[in-house]
C-alpha cells in the first residue's frame, strides 16, 4: 500500500505533499497508538540528515517515551529538562543548532548534534512532543520549523491524551 516517495528538490512542495499524506493516513484511523507510530514513520522516511524522530508523551507530569523512529531512547523526561522537557514547560518549539551548546541538553544519542521539539496539544494544553534529532549541526531551517510545526497540527485532531501505555 504505502512505498517510499521521492520528494521533490522543492522544500516547500516536498513540506505541503508530507501535510496531505499525513492528513490522509491518519483520518480514517482512530487507534491514537497507530497514528502516532504512522507520523513517526512518515517523518522518518520524509526527512534527511536526521538520526531520530518520534514522540515523548506526557504522563504524571513527566514526558514517557512514545512510538519513534531510530536507536533506542531516554524513556522518561522531567518537565523542564533537556530540549523535550524545556519545549513542554514553555509550550514553544525549541530549535537547537548545537544541542551541546544547550544548558542540561539530555544525551539519548552521542550522535545527535542539533534538536527540534514541538508541542503536541489537545485544546490548547501541551500532551506531548514531537522529537527530532540530527547528526548535522544547524539542520533544522526556520522554513523546516515552520512546516513541522503545520504538521503537528494536522495530525493533533487524530491524536489525543488519553492514550494507555
Amino acid at each position: 500500500m504505502f512505498t517510499t516517495n521521492t520528494y521533490s528538490d522543492n522544500k516547500k512542495d516536498a513540506y505541503e505533499l508530507l501535510l496531505k499524506q499525513a492528513k490522509a493516513l491518519l483520518e480514517d484511523e482512530t487507534s491514537t497508538l497507530a497514528n502516532y507510530a504512522n507520523a513517526s514513520a512518515l517523518l522518518g522516511q520524509f526527512l534527511g540528515d536526521i538520526n531520530w524522530v518520534g514522540f515523548y508523551l506526557l504522563k504524571e507530569n513527566e514526558l514517557v517515551l512514545g512510538p519513534f523512529q531510530g536507536l533506542p531512547a531516554c524513556t522518561r523526561i522531567s518537565i523542564g529538562k533537556g530540549v523535550c522537557g524545556t519545549a513542554v514547560s514553555k509550550n514553544q518549539t525549541m530549535r537547537v543548532a548545537d544541542v551541546h551548546a544547550f544548558p542540561g541538553h539530555i544525551a539519548c544519542d552521542a550522535a545527535s548534534n542539533s534538536e527540534i521539539v514541538i508541542p503536541v496539544r489537545q485544546n490548547g494544553n501541551v500532551i506531548g512532543v514531537l522529537d527530532i534529532d540530527s547528526p548535522i549541526k544547524d539542520r533544522f531551517s526556520e522554513e523546516d520549523q515552520v512546516y513541522l510545526e503545520q504538521f503537528v497540527a494536522t495530525i493533533e485532531p487524530f491524536l489525543n491524551a488519553n492514550l494507555d501505555f
